[in-house]
């Protein structure tokens, strides 16, 4: 790719609104919220270092620390820098292309500017999916498209997630895979993964313009009407994506290797972490403790600290992993994954920011141009 950036190649009518309204993320870096999140943030590391050790009983757990082979260390930090790698290859995969046309430096920003918002908000991770949404506007992918594409990244995404939990889930429970088998921890994750998955790929079969055809049988009564429309604007919008996330999966497109590559680097990070204070556990066990883990990051927590930190910890106690190695893989594993890219991706976000005006002045550079 090109070192300069083609992104502004949309026509200046569909990139009217933005120079009217500026709608980027409400979520500026500003003293405050920096302030509150540096509280949050300290509070959190107190609990999860100094007193889940103390009330578990487990005092001795931290002078494992200071045992930890740091070769070991260092591969679970080259593994961190190809997940995030890996992580601007697949948003490279599934949104540009010759409509929006980013180079390297810009989809570093845009990415880690991500995982930056990800990490500041909720929402398991919402907070670095708006504002990728807003920054590819920006680059001139109609909103439609955005959305399209969206909801396919997260398809492609997280159906590796739900399959593995299935994989090893069904696998531990009925003994295919070596490892302890706690029924609530493997069967009832492989399930519910199960049941996502197809209710959420049942959406595919919505047609795309649901709402356009009930607003037919619903024309005699107005206020029916937009109550159906309103109600059928998610499945019909998110149609398109899971269809377009499914013909990615059949035609082996790269997206999904770099979506494997997502969780598989990742997991490395976890597996190197356990490796540099002692053993790693099996490897069903060490994924399936990964990923139920991960739900943690729906809970209204930012990035999910405490969260993710806590359900692997438990899932993994529960596996049959001794607690002491658990807790300090998993806190050196989201120090890796977790507040590495941090202050990155707030310098990112910066950046992002000037690269936006950038285009919208390149974009009313160009509108001017034949008046």
């Amino acid at each position: 790719m090109s070192s300069r950036s083609s992104a502004p190649v949309a026509t200046p009518n569909v990139l009217a609104p933005e120079d009217d309204d500026d709608d980027a993320p409400r979520f500026d870096v500003t003293p405050r919220k920096l302030a509150a999140f540096g509280l949050f943030v300290v509070l959190a590391l107190v609990a999860l270092y100094f007193l889940l050790p103390k009330l578990a009983g487990l005092e001795d757990t931290w002078h494992r620390i200071d045992e930890g082979d740091p070769v070991w260390l260092v591969v679970a930090l080259v593994f961190a820098l190809g997940f995030f790698g890996v992580y601007g290859l697949l948003f490279y995969a599934i949104f540009v292309d010759e409509r929006v046309r980013l180079n390297l430096r810009e989809c570093y920003q845009i990415t880690m500017a991500g995982l930056a918002a990800t990490r500041l908000f909720a929402a398991g991770g919402a907070g670095g999916l708006v504002l990728q949404a807003w920054a590819l506007r920006r680059a001139g992918l109609p909103a439609r498209d955005v959305a399209d594409r969206t909801v396919s990244f997260i398809v492609v995404t997280y159906l590796v997630y739900t399959s593995a939990v299935m994989l090893f889930g069904f696998g531990l429970h009925f003994g295919l895979l070596p490892g302890e088998a706690p029924f609530s921890v493997t069967f009832v994750p492989a399930v519910l993964a199960l049941v996502v998955t197809v209710v959420g790929l049942s959406i595919a079969f919505v047609p795309p313009d649901l709402q356009r055809r009930l607003s037919g049988w619903c024309e005699v009564a107005p206020r029916r009407r937009r109550f159906v429309s309103r109600l059928a604007q998610m499945p019909a919008s998110a149609s398109a994506g899971i269809r377009e996330a499914l013909r990615r999966v059949r035609s082996r497109d790269r997206a999904c290797l770099a979506a494997i590559a997502f969780w598989a680097f990742q997991i490395a990070v976890l597996w190197a972490s356990f490796r540099a204070f002692g053993e790693s556990p099996a490897l069903a066990v060490l994924v399936l403790g990964f990923f139920v883990g991960m739900l943690g990051n729906l809970l209204p927590l930012p990035g999910g600290i405490g969260g993710v930190d806590g359900g692997m910890i438990g899932a993994f106690a529960a596996l049959g992993v001794d607690v002491n190695l658990a807790i300090v893989a998993v806190l050196v594993y989201r120090g890796f994954t977790f507040w590495l890219p941090t202050i990155p991706g707030i310098v990112a976000y910066l950046q992002l920011r000037r690269t936006v005006e950038r285009w919208r002045s390149e974009r009313r550079a160009t509108a001017a141009a034949p008046a």
